[in-house]
């Protein structure tokens, strides 16, 4: 389940729970071809979609996709809250498009229906880009078992993400619960911009919760390097980590040279569903995707490197004229 919607799960109407689920950034575009405001859902698969992919959704059959109007049809509780626990459309994608390879492009909002054909059927009907160990494979099937294998499929994702979820030691600092470990290396900034009569004096703050940490000042540089490690205790309901970056004066107050959201949920969710990474050979295992609505430079590819689970991101700093910054995150269970 996503901690990033773990509070959906309160008491309410069915009908408020699914818009507070759509309203996540990551719902906000269509699960496999990334058009806006998507207004349907695949209640089995958990993932928002538009009209288009849901066409092509409603022709694999209910027992692969059961698909529902967000706003035209009615929802049962055990549909919402199926939804909700898979978490949205980052969660489903970290494990459904876990190893889509450089060979096979996602599909954009217009493409033609062959492409979109294509693509959600080798995502959800063939498993191709699943984690090896969640497929279910099968000779020639009939409507009957389909139903009982895509059944099998869901179940064995759901366990997924319960089991290591459940297995994560969890510890209490005041009232709050933590599942985990954030490494963030700061690595560097490019192009940043300028606050001092021909320079900057950069400096990086990341938030999370009631946690702020920053690195140290680099003057009158603006391309500096940090390689700076910085680790953050992940709460058991989380957001994005808060990055800002500064310019350090020495009289007045430090000046903004730009912020970004990182979405910190594709990494943990991915880490999660495999466990012990150190069972596992260098692989990609999930990303976080590149939209209109994040600052991505690229897509964002998370990694078991080493037996760790990795991510290099690469960001354009928002609400200012220039900059980007690129980190690595690694992802630390407890008992590490």
């Amino acid at each position: 389940m996503s901690n990033y919607s773990a509070g959906l799960g309160k008491p309410g109407s069915g009908k408020r729970r699914l818009k507070d689920l759509l309203n996540q950034p990551d719902n906000r575009v269509c699960a496999d071809c990334g058009a806006s405001d998507p207004k349907w859902a695949s209640t089995n698969i958990g993932v928002f979609i538009c009209l288009k992919c849901c066409g092509v959704h409603r022709s694999l059959g209910t027992h692969i996709s059961k698909v529902l109007s967000v706003t035209l049809d009615e929802w049962s509780e055990e549909e919402v809250d199926s939804m909700i626990e898979i978490g949205g459309n980052a969660s489903a994608n970290s494990i459904y498009e876990a190893f889509v390879p450089d060979t096979c492009s996602k599909p954009g909002p217009d493409v033609s229906h062959d492409q979109r054909m294509r693509f959600i059927k080798a995502k959800y009907e063939l498993q191709e880009f699943l984690k090896p160990s969640l497929r279910i494979k099968s000779g020639k099937r009939s409507t009957k078992s389909s139903a009982f294998l895509t059944s099998s499929l869901s179940r064995k994702i759901m366990d997924s993400f319960k089991s290591n979820s459940s297995s994560q030691k969890m510890f209490q600092e005041g009232m709050v619960e933590f599942i985990g470990l954030l490494k963030v290396t700061v690595k560097k900034g490019t192009n940043l911009a300028i606050r001092d009569l021909m320079s900057s004096d950069p400096y990086v703050v990341l938030n999370l919760g009631k946690q702020t940490l920053q690195t140290t000042v680099v003057n009158s540089n603006l391309n500096p390097v940090w390689n700076q490690e910085l680790m953050l205790s992940v709460p058991e309901s989380y957001g994005p980590v808060k990055l800002q970056v500064y310019d350090y004066d020495t009289f007045s107050a430090d000046d903004i040279m730009g912020e970004a959201d990182i979405d910190i949920q594709p990494l943990i969710t991915s880490a999660m569903a495999f466990g012990d990474p150190e069972m596992f050979g260098d692989m990609q295992i999930g990303k976080w995707l590149k939209s209109h609505d994040n600052p991505l430079i690229d897509d964002s590819i998370i990694n078991i490197v080493d037996g760790k689970v990795k991510q290099e991101v690469q960001i354009k700093l928002q609400n200012v004229e220039c900059g980007e910054l690129e980190l690595e995150m690694e992802w630390l269970p407890l008992d590490q």
